[in-house]
């Protein structure tokens, strides 16, 4: 009866992960794919700030709200400018 237990062996990819959280994070991204509607939730209340990334092929606009960021991707860069111009101006935009 006092046979000896072998110690139980825990993987070690599971031990080293970090737990999940219960509930999902509150600033997840969300992708717009008209410009009318990127416009709409740039003018909502909540609305922060814009920050427009530009890349070879590729001019990003990312406006910062309460619960979301959401991402404009426009590949024609005069329509880049004109929405650049286009947005609401007490929102305070930054180029990156």
């Amino acid at each position: 009866m006092g046979g000896s237990s072998s110690p139980i062996k825990k993987n070690p990819r599971l031990s080293d992960r970090e737990p999940r959280p219960s509930s999902p994070s509150k600033k997840m991204p969300k992708q717009i794919h008209e410009i009318k509607d990127f416009l709409l939730t740039a003018r909502r209340k909540d609305a922060r700030s814009v920050k427009i990334k530009r890349s070879r092929d590729a001019v990003k606009f990312k406006v910062r709200c309460a619960k979301h960021l959401y991402t404009l991707c426009v590949f024609d860069s005069e329509k880049a400018t004109k929405l650049k111009q286009s947005l609401p101006p007490g929102l305070s935009v930054q180029e990156v």
